[in-house]
């Protein structure tokens, strides 16, 4: 890693929403605070995000900033941590769309792992670049027109993609690395023909860690519940209202 505060002066955006992976967050963000930098926490609403240990619900983190007060001119860099949900609620959102394109739009530094890399696919960022990601959304990306390395690091100018936090120490280095520098950036471009093939099977101690992971706790139980309830009262609600509003011509 860089010697201390060689990112003093830096501002880096963290955008992420409710079901990041903690540990693709808390860490990367703890390197980039110990290097000097300011870190500011974007989402889709105020408040704090959800965490997740995989699919198991994790500690929350405070956001500093929503995407409609955010200003991508006033960062130096973006980080888009993984996670099966947050990059998934982010895709969806037209502000976070824009957010995206906002930094590559000025080559500014953009760094992201896991699943973070299908908020470039649906920001229109991923055509035309060499990337990886998580495996198992490879093919996402390789339609999205990218060339899909199945490799720890990937830097295609001023983009970095890892595949998950199997790689996370290669990853926070080349994060870092990546944010030293200034924009605009194009040097640094990874060469490659064509992408590797697709995985013969999933990882095994992915496999393995979500059947030995613990049950539910009853909080979470009683959450579910209730969420469940307040689903089927709103269907039986609105239910009601269609029907109502399909019988009042026969009143007439």
């Amino acid at each position: 890693m860089p010697n201390s505060n060689a990112l003093k002066g830096r501002r880096i955006a963290v955008l992420a929403a409710d079901g990041f992976e903690k540990i693709e967050l808390t860490a990367p963000v703890a390197a980039l605070e110990a290097e000097g930098a300011v870190v500011d926490i974007v989402s889709l609403h105020s408040g704090s995000i959800r965490g997740v240990n995989l699919h198991e619900p994790a500690s929350k983190v405070r956001v500093n900033k929503t995407l409609r007060k955010a200003d991508p001119a006033r960062y130096d860099g973006l980080l888009i941590p993984g996670g099966f949900i947050s990059p998934d609620l982010l895709r969806q959102s037209a502000e976070a769309r824009a957010f995206v394109r906002a930094f590559d739009q000025r080559r500014k530094p953009i760094a992201t792992l896991c699943h973070g890399p299908w908020v470039l696919a649906s920001a229109g960022l991923a055509a035309g670049r060499t990337m990886t990601s998580w495996p198992g959304i490879r093919d996402d990306i390789v339609n999205a027109g990218a060339t899909w390395l199945d490799a720890e690091v990937v830097r295609d100018g001023n983009l970095v993609t890892s595949r998950g936090p199997q790689d996370i120490i290669s990853f926070m280095r080349a994060m870092t690395e990546l944010f030293m520098e200034q924009a605009p950036i194009f040097a640094g471009i990874a060469q490659a023909a064509h992408s590797d093939p697709q995985r013969e099977a999933p990882p095994e101690l992915m496999v393995q860690a979500i059947r030995w992971m613990p049950r539910p706790s009853f909080r979470t139980v009683l959450g579910l519940a209730a969420l469940g309830a307040g689903i089927i009262a709103m269907n039986r609600t609105r239910n009601g209202n269609i029907g109502a509003t399909q019988a009042s011509p026969s009143i007439m």
